[in-house]
């Protein structure tokens, strides 16, 4: 009986309701901003447009064996990389190539969509806490510079010396693209230089045959052979790479930039319309953002 009545007892009130989870933050940040990837088309098609150019002279005013001569391609191609190789060392000359390989098929990641995701993480940390940016940490692996900065704000360390780590080794970053392109600047510059050492070789061993008429056509014709592929190598594929890196150097700076500035800023709880106003300071003019004025979801809407 008493059981009866405690059940009827406890039907009179009204049930316990089964603890929530706490809410999400409102706008969590996005797995990947990677927009662009794959091969570079535009250094592909150019270098292939170049080359068919040449192609296509070559070919219309003569046999493209006669412009086939492995000595002279021996000493253009052997003398670039060893004279590249003693201006810098063996470790800055691999980096180069290897990026400049990098360079076509790279991925890039949208300096828009970086501030963006920025202003996510800043709003999701204000909202929430800090500490509940260690629930995005595995989305943000992708980005191993984003996820070292997002690690350092959940571990709590000191603003300033997170700014002072992050643009070290943004700074680091920088510098070696920078060798990178200075390899690559620097074999443009001794590729027509060994160009015209083959020449001059060439033309050596012409004058000593002199005494056979029939061979000086062809003695220099070989001679200059050096002197085109030099110009070529030089001018057609080294120089454009090294501008690419370059220009990949920029991009990456400018990405990791727009992290350390979010980083420090969520550190030092400011408020994220500061944050985007930091962000824009930064950005160039055609990739700034409006978030708060356009794209950030309203209270109540």
């Amino acid at each position: 009986m008493a059981n009866a009545s405690d059940t009827s007892a406890q039907r009179g009130r009204p049930a316990p309701r089964p603890e929530q989870p706490p809410a999400a933050p409102p706008s969590s940040p996005p797995r990947s901003v990677r927009l662009r990837g794959g091969l570079d088309v535009a250094t592909l098609v150019g270098l292939a447009a170049a080359g068919g150019v040449i192609l296509v002279a070559i070919t219309a005013g003569g046999s493209l064996r006669a412009f086939l001569d492995p000595p002279s391609l021996m000493i253009v191609l052997g003398g670039t990389l060893a004279v590249t190789t003693a201006s810098f060392s063996l470790g800055d000359v691999a980096v180069a190539w290897k990026n400049a390989a990098a360079v076509l098929i790279h991925q890039t990641l949208d300096p828009k969509g970086v501030a963006r995701q920025v202003l996510l993480l800043a709003e999701a940390a204000r909202r929430a806490g800090p500490e509940t940016l260690r629930n995005v940490l595995p989305e943000l692996r992708a980005e191993p510079f984003l996820h070292r900065s997002v690690t350092l704000i959940t571990e709590g360390l000191p603003p300033d010396v997170m700014e002072r780590m992050l643009t070290g080794e943004v700074e680091a970053s920088a510098g070696a693209h920078g060798r990178s392109a200075g390899v690559l600047r620097r074999a443009s510059e001794v590729a027509p230089a060994m160009g015209l050492i083959g020449t001059l070789v060439g033309l050596v061993q012409m004058l000593g045959s002199l005494n056979d008429p029939s061979a000086i056509g062809p003695a220099m014709a070989l001679a200059l052979l050096t002197t085109f592929y030099g110009a070529v190598l030089g001018n057609v594929v080294l120089a454009p790479l090294a501008a690419k890196v370059e220009r990949a150097a920029e991009e990456d700076a400018l990405v990791k930039t727009l992290y350390t500035i979010g980083a420090v800023s969520i550190a030092r709880q400011e408020n994220p319309r500061r944050l985007e106003m930091l962000l824009n300071a930064v950005l160039p003019p055609g990739k700034r953002i409006q978030y708060f004025d356009r794209e950030a979801p309203r209270v109540g809407a």
